[in-house]
């Protein structure tokens, strides 16, 4: 938790980022991930300065865990001075601890956010899914939080002035931005009418900007003319040369002895890699989030 102290922005983890999508559409399925299409919504856990610290703490862990479906997981939640923003104890459940930072208790409009990504420590941990080293664990933690439909609520944490400063969770803002972008464009969502934060509103601005450049890139027919004209270039090289071409760029060429040469490259959506014959247009199909590509290769 940044608390008056600077805030990282950019995309210094965009990689881990993109891991962590294609770790969830592989644990989840297509399936699953479709029926997070709603997010949890601004009234369901709106917190007021005259409710109740406990018993609203309480609702806003009720209604996030029924938002993950975790029906037999019982939250109690404390409150205790500490370093980070708030810590949970991952056991066998059905009941689990969460403590939140002091500061919550007159900070209580955020106290959503920090349960969002809480309890998401629940649910992969039920999953069994997680990253090796404790950085990338939690920059999975917030990247699931954000993608099922509650980090717009980290996001909205975000606030940044002359003098003080806040930002909750692992990810930059930006990045924060960036993975509920691909959310927006996966379920046609438009979060940014639920921001209160006027410095979250930008990140998002800036995250999906970054977004919409992942369906931007060749070999997808929507490229730009530079983009597609380096890779047409990197193709002739590749063909003359007969081998893989090390271009440094997200597409890579591969010869094949039995047909013609292919290109992979990642799914704009979940970023698993697609590999496709060198032949022209050709429509592709990604086997893990079902996306259907045009490719002009």
């Amino acid at each position: 938790m940044a608390n008056g102290g600077p805030v990282e922005h950019g995309y210094p983890h965009l990689e881990t980022v993109r891991a962590a999508v294609t770790a969830l559409y592989k644990r989840l399925s297509y399936d699953t991930i479709q029926t997070f299409a709603t997010s949890v919504a601004p009234v369901d856990v709106a917190f007021c300065d005259t409710d109740d610290l406990h018993l609203g703490t309480q609702r806003v862990a009720r209604e996030l865990v029924r938002h993950y479906r975790l029906p037999d997981a019982r939250m109690i939640v404390g409150f205790r001075e500490m370093e980070h923003a708030a810590h949970i104890e991952l056991a066998a459940g059905p009941e689990y601890f969460v403590e939140l930072n002091d500061r919550f208790r007159t900070h209580r409009r955020d106290i959503g956010a920090a349960l969002a990504h809480e309890i998401m420590h629940v649910y992969l941990h039920r999953l069994d899914l997680s990253f090796p080293g404790t950085r990338d664990n939690e920059i999975l933690t917030d990247t699931a939080t954000t993608y099922l439909g509650a980090g717009w609520l980290l996001l909205d944490a975000f606030r940044e002035d002359a003098v003080t400063s806040q930002k909750l969770g692992y990810l930059t803002p930006e990045e924060f931005g960036y993975v509920l972008a691909k959310r927006a464009l996966l379920f046609g969502e438009d979060p940014s009418t639920w921001f209160t934060s006027a410095q979250a509103y930008e990140a998002y601005a800036r995250g999906l900007a970054q977004a919409r450049r992942d369906e931007q890139q060749p070999p997808l027919t929507a490229a730009g003319w530079a983009g597609r004209r380096r890779y047409a270039r990197d193709r002739r090289h590749a063909q003359d040369r007969g081998q893989a071409d090390g271009s440094g760029t997200a597409y890579a060429f591969t010869p094949d002895g039995r047909g013609p040469l292919r290109v992979s490259f990642p799914c704009p959506t979940c970023h698993q890699r697609i590999r496709v014959p060198v032949r022209g247009r050709v429509r592709a199909r990604c086997a893990l989030c079902r996306t259907v590509l045009e490719c002009d290769t």
